[in-house]
């Protein structure tokens, strides 16, 4: 009521201005009528400080809606989300939940009020491909500079804003393996006949083990779509005694005798290894890696506060406090860790030298490669 008030007596004031004086030279109207919109430029300008200075006195904070994964929430809460509030005096909203299902529910609300997104690797391309997501611009990123190469080069891709990489390795019981363990290569070995595992195709890693039978074959993926993959895939078939979808599940594989020999995800190590502490997990130097990434959606409202919590996610401060508080491998290259914080971690010259799956690519053909993979694995 008051801006409105306001308003009215400036008006007021102009009108009886404008024609109180009929005597008044045709120079001085035309000057009147060229003070008006200087006038309500500043009517304009003083509501807006009357309103800014409202929100500051009711206290009012900008909200940030993140949509996250909400494990570990309480260690992300205190480590990760409160020293954002203080320092930017806002509040994170989290909306939480399985990544497929909180895609799903972006993907569906064109209204959605959620203006950041923590979702895996091959999420963030579909969102992408689908027009969900900003296209980030990087210079507004300063800690993006720091970003190893194999995630800058998803990011300069449009494939997201990773801030923690995980890969896959070998863990093997080396009281049934006889050969030397140092490669991806080595488990097509003869030797390994019905001892392995290895992830199923719609699992996180499933698409790399395509890439890796390709890689195998002395082959580009992308250049037959898979097809020699796949028949690396059915010459490695003898080793194979089943795929898994849980990382998990290996537990038992590996301490019944089940399996000798397994390709896992790092994150699943120190359960597996906890159960059979004598089995020993090996990183190839050229491993696979996968990242998990942030993204400002299409309709986010508040933009220039999630270009901040980007690069907050980014800093060096905060991914060492994440690295050890939630074992999440660092994507900034200026984060240092020891050797023991670091054993299963994709850290240094493993995420440095790892494979990045091109998820664009990937989700074009999967529909296919579930099919052939179907009929080559588990017919």
């Amino acid at each position: 009521m008051k801006k409105r008030a306001l308003a009215a007596v400036l008006c007021g004031m102009m009108v009886l201005t404008a024609c109180g004086s009929s005597s008044s030279t045709s120079t001085a109207t035309e000057a009147k009528a060229t003070e008006a919109p200087a006038a309500a430029s500043e009517t304009a300008e003083t509501e807006k400080a009357e309103e800014t200075a409202a929100e500051q006195a009711s206290g009012e904070k900008k909200q940030l809606v993140l949509s996250t994964f909400g494990l570990s929430e309480d260690i992300s809460e205190e480590e990760v989300y409160t020293p954002f509030e203080e320092a930017f005096n806002c509040e994170i909203v989290t909306e939480t939940g399985g990544t497929n299902d909180r895609y799903t529910k972006l993907a569906a609300d064109s209204e959605s009020t959620i203006d950041v997104i923590e979702l895996s690797q091959a999420m963030t391309a579909k969102g992408f491909a689908e027009g969900l997501f900003e296209e980030i611009d990087l210079s507004r990123i300063e800690n993006s500079q720091y970003m190893v190469a194999a995630a800058k080069s998803m990011a300069e891709a449009g494939q997201g804003v990773a801030y923690t990489i995980n890969s896959i390795g070998i863990m093997y019981n080396p009281d049934y393996v006889d050969i030397e363990i140092t490669d991806f290569d080595d488990i097509w070995d003869p030797s390994l006949e019905g001892m392995l595992s290895i992830p199923e195709i719609t699992t996180t890693f499933g698409p790399a083990m395509v890439y890796m039978a390709s890689n195998h074959a002395g082959v580009d993926v992308q250049s037959d779509n898979g097809e020699a993959a796949f028949a690396a895939l059915a010459e490695l078939k003898p080793n194979l005694v089943k795929t898994y979808t849980k990382s998990s599940d290996l537990v038992n594989m590996f301490t019944s005798g089940e399996v000798a020999i397994a390709v896992v995800g790092d994150f699943g190590v120190p359960i597996i290894q906890e159960a059979n502490p004598n089995l020993i997990y090996v990183t190839p130097d050229k491993t696979y890696a996968n990242f998990n990434t942030i993204n400002i959606t299409k309709n986010s409202k508040n933009k220039d506060l999630a270009y901040e919590y980007l690069n907050y996610r980014l800093s060096e401060e905060l991914q060492t406090k994440t690295g050890t508080a939630l074992n999440e491998a660092p994507t900034n290259s200026k984060v240092t860790f020891s050797e023991e914080e670091a054993k299963n971690m994709t850290y240094g010259d493993k995420a440095e030298n790892a494979y990045v799956l091109d998820y664009t690519f990937v989700n074009g053909v999967l529909d296919s490669w579930i099919d052939t993979w179907n009929r080559t694995i588990n017919n």
